[in-house]
């Protein structure tokens, strides 16, 4: 039975990991920090895990993590990571690491968005955690930089056309909506009942927003040269869930036929990939709690443009769920393990 640490339990990430883990046949949560409600129970802070973790969180240095745990989930804001992971691995431990602090491999591109980083030796050698994209590297490293969910549910939709040419890449417009626990559990006026409620906005709008580089990296590298999209986030007032809509023009000769094969080809066999037919769209309703990506597309034969579309949980395959997929494949457990649960509906 692998030892599993999540550092940062208290939030909606580390709350969605315990949830997951705590069905997970192979593991068993033996650490769970929260400097805010230390000595507590877990299943105190989060009432749907009574009877299911009895785990009291603590505020425990990294030496006395340590002891407790060979496995790290680290649920904890950016520039807190970056100072824990190397530690974490000096120990000998894996990690998996659900804030930026890992995902952008060049250092100034991380500094321009975010803030200077006192770990950079390590981004060479972590693994951005996509796991339809980089599973042969993820299989066996020690850490594993888990993508953020705008970029999740955006780069899965583009793949096959990147892959193959088969877009225009100045052209590629992405238009994101996220449940409003993407902003976190932590109090803010933005997120507030009141403030969402009977609602729908756009923030962040016109590259202010710090997915956008994490997003153009992983295009860029299936695209092989650099890419810029424009990028336009909106928060929906549901608690979760993403559905981005991109569009791009189609490079002249591909159809729908050729299309078709080029996703098929890609996702045959992903197990949490589901790939809708032509008129069905994806809606975050039918990925709710569970792992999955749906994704459609509909070509405008007018305008030459095709639009992507594709839903996931922001939480689940956005976050935790990815990051369970990760350490699945990180560990040579079956991927799956754990997170065959079936969408929430209604």
């Amino acid at each position: 039975m692998l030892k599993v640490g999540i550092i940062g339990a208290s939030g909606y990430t580390g709350a969605e990991l315990a949830r997951i883990l705590c069905n997970h046949p192979h593991v068993q949560i033996t650490a769970a920090t929260s400097r805010q409600y230390a000595g507590r129970l877990l299943s105190e802070i989060f009432p749907s895990l009574r009877k299911k973790i009895d785990i009291v969180c603590e505020d425990l240095s990294v030496s006395e993590l340590c002891a407790k745990a060979d496995f790290f989930f680290t649920a904890v804001p950016h520039k807190t990571a970056m100072d824990l992971v190397p530690q974490l691995l000096d120990a000998g431990k894996k990690v998996v690491d659900l804030s930026a602090d890992f995902r952008l491999r060049d250092v100034a591109v991380y500094e321009k968005w975010y803030q200077a980083h006192s770990s950079s030796q390590l981004l060479g050698e972590a693994v951005y955690g996509l796991p339809e994209l980089y599973r042969r590297d993820i299989a066996g490293s020690r850490l594993v930089a888990n993508p953020g969910c705008y970029p999740t549910s955006i780069i899965l939709g583009l793949v096959p056309l990147l892959k193959a040419g088969a877009i225009s890449l100045p052209t590629i417009i992405a238009d994101s909506k996220s449940g409003t626990s993407g902003a976190g559990r932590a109090a803010q006026t933005g997120s507030l009942f009141c403030e969402v409620h009977d609602g729908f906005r756009p923030y962040k709008v016109g590259r202010a927003h710090r997915h956008t580089p994490e997003i153009e990296q992983e295009l860029a590298v299936l695209a092989g040269e650099q890419v810029h999209i424009s990028f336009t986030p909106h928060l929906l007032p549901i608690a979760r869930g993403i559905l981005s809509t991109v569009y791009a023009s189609l490079t002249p000769g591909f159809t729908r036929q050729e299309i078709d094969a080029l996703y098929h080809n890609q996702y045959q066999n992903e197990p949490f990939i589901r790939l809708l037919e032509e008129d069905s769209f994806p809606a975050t309703q039918y990925v709710r709690g569970s792992n999955f990506c749906d994704i459609s597309y509909k070509i405008d034969p007018v305008t030459n443009r095709i639009i992507v579309m594709s839903a996931i949980d922001n939480i689940v395959k956005g976050a935790s769920g990815q990051a369970v997929q990760n350490m699945n494949v990180m560990l040579g457990f079956e991927e799956t393990t754990g997170l065959a649960t079936v969408p929430l509906f209604p």
